[in-house]
């Protein structure tokens, strides 16, 4: 391990190489997936010209379109699950697989990636072309929702734009024109635009992160990429800059960008794959928190931000995960500190519907784990739990009532029945017109096969204390 350890340190050239392990072990672990491969022209009825055919008439927006795929290949069939897509803008007179380098390190991870083909002449018309990433990722969009769809059901809900130089100044567009198309949005080494991209900066929304070269001459950082970061002002931002990279070499060898980059000036003093190697590292858990709605991958990509030596950084944002709340137990009364967050409370694993206050009294729902949930906006949560068995007292040597609790409810077929006191009770299941179904003793716990019941609504009652439950069997 130790060697392992240190062969990773020395081809990433990093400050701490048990952070690459993770990193390393995280990406392997969840590459999973082939590439396939679709053509798709989408069609604008509202304008004209374009690239390809088939779409319609209007303007034709042809589109390849990289999938997880059980088998790689063209139009084989998308894996099952639920993904979420990235619409990616090509550079100046860039072909879309001059970035091969992103189909194959994302595509594998379970990412769908988009690559709109218009706009690729020598006389690129900027405004077209963010209205053409924006239609795409709006008719992306609508494919999950069609029966007919090769992607019927196949998206997660979460979609990006990204784009190199021109593409990722035209995605600025996009994302300042219509936030509600994408929730995140990625630059790297993006280009000034007309109309302009740092004016319309400060109309963003939506998280993003620009990609810079130090040595980039192409598009100077200082004139383009960070006036756009600059000019956001309305959500959380990070500016990274790879210490001695370049324009082109964000995307494989193209021999229109680099016979530009290598007339241009500039001091590149990394390799292209090592350019490669720092974007992904920090990309990589960027995406997945966002798009894969992975909390845990918040820090690694925060710790990656500011600890690697390879880049320098800027960042503003707030944003930090939730952090465990602290129980505070009162006899059968928890309590956790007031809290902006969404509180569920649960008990055994199961949510305790209408629960979402700072207090809760178990006493209504027996002994058993309690849990406590508070969520942010983006789905991430801190929790906490507690034990509590009350034995027939509420903790203060005060007699308690009886009481029990039922779970999982609804079920499927087998149910818990948790009491609050070690005595066995007679219990009773009816149906909706009140006909006696089973009859059984529980003794502090119990499971209840329910299984040879058709589904309907059903009743549980203590004939111990006239208690009632309402049961539902899916």
């Amino acid at each position: 391990m130790i060697k392992y350890k240190h062969l990773l340190f020395k081809i990433k050239q990093m400050k701490t190489a048990l952070l690459l392990l993770s990193l390393f072990l995280s990406v392997e672990g969840f590459s999973q997936y082939q590439v396939g491969h679709r053509t798709i022209t989408f069609n604008d009825p509202s304008r004209s010209g374009g690239f390809g055919s088939g779409g319609g008439a209007g303007r034709q927006i042809q589109s390849e379109v990289y999938y997880p795929a059980a088998t790689a290949g063209n139009d084989v069939a998308i894996s099952s699950g639920q993904f979420p897509y990235i619409v990616f803008g090509h550079g100046f007179v860039m072909a879309w697989d001059s970035y091969q380098n992103f189909i194959d390190h994302y595509v594998p991870l379970g990412y769908v990636l988009v690559f709109p083909r218009t706009e690729g002449s020598l006389s690129p018309v900027h405004q077209d072309f963010s209205l053409d990433l924006s239609l795409v990722g709006t008719k992306m969009a609508a494919f999950s929702m069609d029966a007919s769809s090769f992607f019927f059901q196949a998206w997660n809900g979460r979609k990006a734009v990204m784009g190199h130089s021109m593409g990722g100044g035209s995605s600025f567009l996009a994302a300042a024109q219509n936030t509600a198309n994408f929730d995140v949005l990625v630059g790297l080494a993006p280009a000034e635009t007309n109309p302009s991209a740092i004016d319309v900066s400060s109309n963003i929304s939506i998280p993003t992160l620009i990609f810079s070269g130090t040595e980039d001459a192409v598009t100077a950082p200082a004139t383009n990429h960070k006036p756009m970061y600059d000019s956001i002002v309305n959500t959380c931002k990070h500016f990274i800059s790879i210490i001695g990279g370049g324009h082109c070499y964000f995307a494989n060898s193209s021999t229109t960008c680099d016979f530009g980059e290598s007339t241009s000036g500039g001091n590149i003093t990394i390799t292209r794959a090592v350019q490669h190697d720092i974007t992904f590292d920090a990309l990589d858990p960027y995406l997945k928190f966002y798009l894969m709605k992975d909390c845990p991958s918040w820090p690694v990509f925060t710790t990656q931000r500011d600890t690697d030596t390879r880049i320098q950084s800027l960042s503003v944002c707030t944003y930090s995960l939730p952090v465990n709340p602290l129980i505070t137990q009162n006899g059968s009364v928890l309590s956790i500190p007031s809290t902006s967050l969404t509180i569920s409370w649960f008990l055994n694993g199961t949510e305790l519907i209408g629960e979402s206050s700072q207090t809760i009294n178990t006493q209504q729902y027996g002994n058993g784990t309690s849990e406590v949930h508070v969520s942010d906006l983006s789905g991430c949560y801190g929790s906490a739990s507690q034990e509590v068995v009350t034995n027939g007292t509420n903790g203060l040597d005060e007699p308690v009532e009886w009481m029990f609790s039922v779970y999982p409810n609804p079920t499927k077929g087998v149910v818990t029945i948790q009491t609050n006191t070690s005595d066995s009770k007679p219990f009773e299941l009816t149906d909706i017109e009140g006909r006696k179904i089973l009859q059984f003793e529980v003794q502090l716990k119990s499971e209840v096969s329910l299984e040879e019941l058709e589904s309907g609504t059903y009743f549980l009652r203590s004939t111990h204390s006239s208690q009632l439950r309402r049961l539902i069997r899916k």
